[in-house]
C-alpha cells in the first residue's frame, strides 16, 4: 500500500497532479476541500460542525477535520493506498493522521512538495480566478494572505516528514506532463 502526502502551495497545482497520481498508482484521492464541501453540501453531522466554525470564519478544528478523513478512508477498504491532498496542514495533524494510519496497519510512504516561486503562482491563481468562481483565487492580498498562512502552518511539515526520511520536493514550474513524470519517478523509486 502507498499513502502518499502531496503538498505545495495554492495554485501549485497538487488538484492537477493528483487525478494523474490516482490513477497511474491506482489510489483513493483524498482531497480536504472536497471531503469538507461534501459535508457541507450534503448536511452531514460533521458537515454541520465544520459549517459552525466557517460561517464565522474559523478554521475547523483538527478534530472534525480528521474526523471527515478517517470516515472516508474508511469507506474504501478495498484502496490500494491513498493520495492525501491538502492534508495534513500541521503537525498536530501529521501526528493525528500517523496515530491513526497506525491504528490499520498503516503508514505514510512519501510526502511530495510541489514547489514553484510565489510570484508565478499568484499569475496562476488570478488567472484561474476568472474561470474558476472562487473569491480566494481573484484578490491578490487573499492570496498572498493564503502563502503566508502556508508558511507559518504547513511549512514546518517539511522538517517533520524529513527526520522520517519522506520528504521530497519536486520542481513544480513546467508542463503538466513534465511535472507528472517528475513525480511518478520518485513514486517509482519508493
Amino acid at each position: 500500500m502507498i499513502n502518499i502526502v502531496l503538498f505545495g502551495k495554492p495554485g501549485a497545482g497538487k488538484g492537477t497532479q493528483a487525478e494523474f497520481l490516482k490513477e497511474k498508482y491506482n489510489l483513493t484521492h483524498l482531497s480536504t476541500g472536497d471531503i469538507f464541501r461534501y459535508n457541507i453540501k450534503n448536511e452531514t453531522e460533521l458537515g454541520k460542525l465544520a459549517k459552525t466554525y466557517m460561517d464565522k470564519g474559523d478554521l475547523v478544528p483538527d478534530a472534525v477535520t480528521i474526523q471527515m478523513l478517517q470516515s472516508e478512508v474508511d469507506k474504501n477498504p478495498q484502496s490500494s493506498g491513498f493520495l492525501f491532498d491538502g492534508f495534513p496542514r500541521t503537525i498536530a495533524q501529521a501526528e493525528a493522521l500517523d496515530a491513526f494510519l497506525e491504528s490499520k496497519s498503516q503508514t505514510i510512504t512519501a510526502t511530495i512538495a510541489l514547489e514553484a516561486d510565489d510570484e508565478i503562482l499568484v499569475k496562476r491563481l488570478l488567472e484561474r480566478g476568472k474561470t474558476s468562481g472562487r473569491p480566494d483565487d481573484q484578490d491578490e492580498e487573499k492570496i498572498r494572505n493564503r502563502y503566508e498562512e502556508y508558511n507559518q502552518k504547513t511549512a514546518p511539515l517539511m522538517s517533520y516528514y524529513q527526520t522520517q526520511g519522506k520528504f521530497h520536493a519536486v520542481n513544480g514550474i513546467g508542463s503538466i506532463e513534465e511535472i507528472t513524470v517528475r513525480l511518478s519517478h520518485i513514486i517509482d523509486s519508493l
